[in-house]
């Protein structure tokens, strides 16, 4: 069941805009997440990245991948329609110093203003490093590991300092699903060193925490997400995969649910791959719920949260009824698991960011209402 927690440091805390609140509520993990109940993702916006782009402006990285630029009305949007936290991922190497990580000012101001408008329509956000044009690859090379852990702890130095004292209602993830390395290990072959390509995420991860507890503050309560090994809900659960030692206890795990892959990815035929229009058999559902019910079985049942930081599928070659019976059933099956469902969404998806609503509004209002149920 979803629960309502309200817990507040003094008597008019309740009013208190989400920007302005600096309050750590006593409280779980668990509970946090799940107060969030359903997420939806600002995708194609921040992370948005190319070396064409050339660090031209704050704007132009922006609107880069289709987005216009974000207003407080559309990240409102999201909160009128039932959903409780926001995934914003972002490059931040877009506009960066190449020789000390220093981050522009400009851009950490942009993407702090719409963090700001997610806090005060009172929506849980969940701040990333995303894609970032790929650098996070290196990590692969022994040569440039090094560098690779220099500018990676710069960075959450940075943004540690930058978002210290805002509230619980701010999430830190470690990573996108960037951490895994085909060409140290390739997981579909198993062909490789598995255990160095594992021990060099973990390594990351631990890093991640030990970054964020340093900083002090709020920071050293901060309810944190792990970034599992590419996302993957199989490879999450290897023996291999190992949460970071956290002294606070408040870490959970990011997985992703694109599954199956030629359904949710696929919109034509690929080489690896027969684009699927139909979903909906008895082995499809055991396959969704077995996968859930792994991440239950490792992670909950152990008191380690899950969050599901994205899932969504192809709609332009299936009916809306298949992407509907689909979206819902994931929806379902993680709430009904305690997990934590965030929609992967960008413009042209399901959200118009340009009216600031929902294509199909009584869909989206009954997915949310799914919150209710559990």
């Amino acid at each position: 069941m979803i629960v309502s927690i309200t817990v507040c440091s003094s008597e008019n805390e309740s009013s208190v805009k989400g920007s302005e609140n600096k309050v750590m509520r006593d409280i779980t993990t668990q509970e946090l997440i799940e107060d969030m109940g359903i997420g939806i993702n600002l995708g194609n916006t921040f992370e948005s990245c190319g070396n064409w782009i050339n660090k031209s402006s704050v704007t132009n990285y922006e609107t880069a991948w289709g987005s216009p630029v974000i207003t407080e009305q559309m990240i409102k949007g999201y909160k009128d329609c039932g959903f409780g936290v926001m995934r914003l991922p972002v490059a931040w190497s877009n506009m960066m110093d190449k020789e000390t990580y220093t981050i522009s000012p400009d851009y950490v101001a942009r993407v702090k203003e719409v963090l700001n408008w997610a806090l005060d329509s009172d929506l849980y956000v969940i701040l990333n490093i995303h894609y970032d044009n790929g650098w996070v690859s290196d990590f692969a090379d022994d040569k440039k590991r090094d560098e690779c852990f220099k500018k990676y702890e710069a960075i959450w130095k940075q943004l540690c300092e930058e978002f210290g004292d805002y509230g619980d209602h701010l999430m830190f993830e470690s990573l996108n699903e960037e951490g895994g390395w085909e060409e140290l290990w390739n997981r579909y072959s198993n062909e490789g060193d598995k255990e160095k390509s594992y021990s060099i995420l973990n390594e990351i991860n631990q890093k991640f925490v030990d970054i964020v507890r340093a900083s002090g503050g709020n920071n050293g309560e901060r309810h944190l997400l792990i970034a599992a090994y590419w996302t993957d809900i199989n490879l999450a659960c290897d023996e291999m995969f190992k949460m970071p030692d956290d002294p606070e206890g408040r870490c959970a795990v990011s997985v992703h649910y694109y599954t199956p892959a030629t359904f949710c990815i696929l919109s034509e035929d690929a080489d690896w791959g027969k684009a699927r229009t139909d979903w909906g058999s008895e082995a499809d559902y055991n396959e969704l719920n077995t996968q859930f019910d792994m991440m239950k079985e490792h992670y909950i049942d152990k008191g380690i949260p899950v969050i599901v930081g994205e899932f969504g599928c192809a709609t332009s070659n299936k009916s809306r009824e298949v992407a509907e019976l689909w979206l819902n059933s994931v929806t379902e099956a993680a709430l009904s698991g305690k997990l934590c469902p965030v929609l992967w969404d960008t413009p042209g998806g399901e959200y118009d960011r340009e009216k600031a609503e929902f294509k199909y509004p009584d869909f989206m209002k009954n997915l949310t209402a799914l919150n209710d149920k559990y």
